[in-house]
């Protein structure tokens, strides 16, 4: 048997993952690591994750260290593909029979296997899939949430060899139990989109794709600005973790809001306008009685992201919500929080790039040139720094939620 390097299988060292596994919060970062950890022990090249939220397969997380750099490897992540249950593919049949599927060879497979291997991701991107190791996620009530395939093992020279029959066992393991971190980060993603769904009932714009755009714009923007400054990898995920959920929140204050302002159709007055503007505190009120980093974080975020970067935003200081503040002066520059100002931005490219009852939505090239022009004013010109880097990405971003 070709001998392939073994990673560390302590059993210890893998409840302890799970341990990790059980702080975080979002789906996107507890399936980035799960993906991480699984090609981790069993030394593969790239893998990718399918969840089934209703009767497909539906992509949801992706890496590959031959393909992609960092960047674009985040852009690969927002694909929009869907893979049905059926044994036309390797990941439908593992759906189907709820059993790993081993491949030494995908280019030369037996002739009676059940499924197909589908060459064109190799084809589009110039790709040598050879391994492969394909395993159901069920919880422990043996539910299946998904599948996860693992692609191209790899030796201690780097040579790509079959996955070794203990690593087929050990990712079992670990995958197994740590879908119910899974279904926990789903459950979170959707009980935030149904408490925003309540806010659309109220206002036309605050959309599900409106929020988990801005969610995701938030998360990518604040993970680019995170690796600009050097901060730690461990501080940017967990920042990364909770702020893709709680900028998805930033306008839940709109519930308080009379309709007979939120739905006008034409030009508010300055009474109305000045009532619009207390939205972010109704927002933040909903967070005071803080128990959690999440709530912590969905506060400072409803608070503060109508705050501008030259301190001409508002609501300004609230003393019924902060222990330091003086009335007298506006928030502006690093006093605004960091997530606040990355919300803010995130929220407007959105705006500009989405049409609304009052206009279209503007051409690309504007809606950049507007946020060049408010670098200084409007926003931390390093955010818009982070920002430019990512274009890509933020492209993806909106493609897949439409």
């Amino acid at each position: 048997m070709t001998e392939q390097k073994q990673p560390d299988h302590d059993v210890t060292a893998i409840l302890k993952i799970i341990d990790e596994l059980n702080t975080l919060k979002d789906v996107d970062t507890i399936l980035d690591r799960i993906l991480s950890e699984s090609r981790r022990l069993s030394n593969a090249d790239a893998g990718s994750i399918f969840l089934i939220p209703e009767n497909e397969l539906v992509f949801s997380y992706v890496q590959n260290d031959t393909l992609f750099d960092h960047e674009s490897g985040r852009a690969a992540l927002y694909q929009d593909l869907k893979v049905p249950i059926t044994h036309d593919s390797i990941v439908g049949h593992t759906a189907l029979t709820r059993k790993p599927v081993a491949i030494d060879d995908a280019y030369n497979m037996p002739a009676d296997v059940p499924f197909k291997f589908n060459t064109s991701f190799d084809k589009e991107n110039g790709y040598k899939t050879t391994s492969i190791l394909t395993i159901p996620l069920l919880t422990m009530e043996d539910r299946l949430l998904g599948v996860m395939q693992l692609i191209n093992a790899k030796d201690k020279d780097q040579n790509i060899i079959p996955f070794a029959e203990d690593n087929q066992v050990i990712v079992s393991l670990f995958a197994n139990n740590a879908s119910v971190t899974i279904e926990r980060g789903i459950m979170n993603r959707e009980l935030i989109l149904r408490m925003m769904s309540m806010a659309e009932l109220r206002d036309p714009t605050e959309t599900g794709a409106h929020v988990q755009r801005v969610g995701a714009y938030s998360a990518e923007i604040y993970e680019r600005w995170a690796m600009n400054k050097g901060l730690e990898s461990e501080e940017i995920n967990r920042t990364r973790d909770l702020i893709r959920l709680a900028s998805m929140l930033h306008d839940v204050g709109k519930v308080g809001i009379p309709d007979s302002i939120l739905k006008k159709p034409g030009k508010l007055t300055n009474e109305e306008f000045d009532e619009i503007k207390k939205h972010p505190v109704y927002g933040a009120k909903l967070f005071n009685s803080i128990t959690s980093d999440l709530d912590r974080m969905s506060l400072e975020i409803a608070l503060n992201h109508h705050e501008k970067w030259d301190g001409r935003g508002y609501p300004g200081c609230t003393p019924e919500l902060e222990n330091s503040c003086d009335p007298a002066q506006t928030k502006k520059g690093e006093n605004i929080p960091i997530t606040a100002r990355i919300t803010a931005l995130a929220d407007v490219y959105d705006a500009l790039c989405s049409r609304r009852s009052y206009k279209d939505a503007f051409e690309e090239e504007q809606v950049f040139e507007i946020i060049r022009e408010s670098s200084g004013s409007h926003f931390d010109p390093e955010i818009v720094d982070a920002f430019f880097q990512i274009t890509d990405v933020l492209q993806a971003i909106r493609q897949k939620f439409q």
